[in-house]
């Protein structure tokens, strides 16, 4: 029996967590990752380097890898701010810097090496094979440059597009062709997910396929990037950078968040996302109400890696 071809499509932590339940399912993993990240390790090894920004990649690395708990440990440790030379970065992003180095700066190829070295089941490539500088319109005319600094204006965020325009990453377009499954999210609406979509290669050969596009919503909104926004607003703008209305169906949380930690949220002020079902529906876009929320006291509240993969393999089966 084939096993049903997922692709992921995000960045962050979202993709990750997704990733770490899907692989536990009989699936064909193909991820796709964002490289437009700019801040903290990934920004310093980005400028210094001159390296794509390696920190999603090596959290999905991670999430699919099959090695000895105590590796995937060392590559998620980060130097603490006190160590001069390396405050702030993890050890896996510096192992693809160097792999970087080694691979005559094909970022592409890097990653498949780590991707070996830690035994990862799956495919992962980075969206593009060098790094993509993203910048933001506001609702208030402001051009912002880097993701870093997207959410650190009053104003909303109009749309997102690349300062120069690369290309795709041609294995990204293969995989997609092939899929049965395309998922996108969850994650960081402007940051994470939707740079994958700027693409017009990208976004041609997910509009030509023929698989199910899913996309999975985040729980709670985000303060200086999806303030106040529904689960309908989510999709309204996938939909304003694809240029079209693609998505089958949406996978949203519908599980009731625990008073005191929404009371915590409310400090950052962020908020649930709203399931608002009949807007969804209006937009030809099938809901899939699920209870996928986890919370504890140092994560907050997220995914539940495994209810959310079991969500997206069940939807997979169906359209085998």
């Amino acid at each position: 029996m084939d096993y049903p071809k997922i692709v992921a499509i995000g960045g962050g932590t979202g993709l990750s967590t997704l990733l770490s339940g899907l692989k536990h399912f009989p699936v064909d993993i193909t991820a796709i990752v964002t490289v437009a990240d700019d801040g903290g390790s990934s920004g310093i090894l980005r400028s210094d380097l001159q390296v794509p920004p390696p920190g999603d990649i090596r959290n999905v690395l991670v999430a699919l890898s099959d090695v000895e708990p105590v590796l995937e440990e060392l590559m998620q440790f980060r130097f603490q701010k006190n160590d001069h030379y390396l405050s702030g970065h993890s050890v896996g992003n510096l192992l693809l810097a160097a792999m970087y180095a080694i691979s005559d700066e094909n970022f592409v190829d890097a990653v498949e090496k780590m991707a070996r070295v830690l035994n990862v089941r799956g495919q992962i490539y980075p969206s593009a094979a060098t790094a993509m500088v993203l910048q933001a319109e506001l609702e208030d005319g402001t051009i912002i440059q880097g993701e870093s600094q997207l959410a650190k204006h009053p104003s909303p965020i109009k749309r997102v597009f690349f300062e120069h325009q690369h290309p795709a990453v041609p294995e990204c377009l293969e995989a997609i062709v092939d899929a049965d499954v395309i998922v996108l999210g969850p994650g960081s609406l402007f940051t994470s997910v939707i740079p994958n979509i700027l693409f017009p290669e990208i976004q041609a050969a997910i509009l030509a396929s023929p698989a199910q596009k899913l996309y999975v919503c985040n729980i709670m909104t985000e303060h200086g990037e999806t303030d106040f926004y529904t689960v309908s607003d989510h999709i309204q703008k996938l939909n304003q950078h694809m240029g079209s209305s693609f998505l089958d169906a949406v996978i949203a949380n519908d599980e009731e968040i625990p008073k005191e930690y929404l009371k915590r949220y409310a400090q950052e002020s962020a908020q649930p996302v709203i399931l608002d079902k009949p807007t969804i529906e209006a937009m030809s876009v099938e809901v899939i109400p699920s209870r996928i929320a986890d919370w504890d006291v140092k994560r907050g509240v997220r995914h539940d890696a495994i209810k959310v993969a079991a969500v997206v393999y069940s939807r997979a089966l169906e359209y085998l």
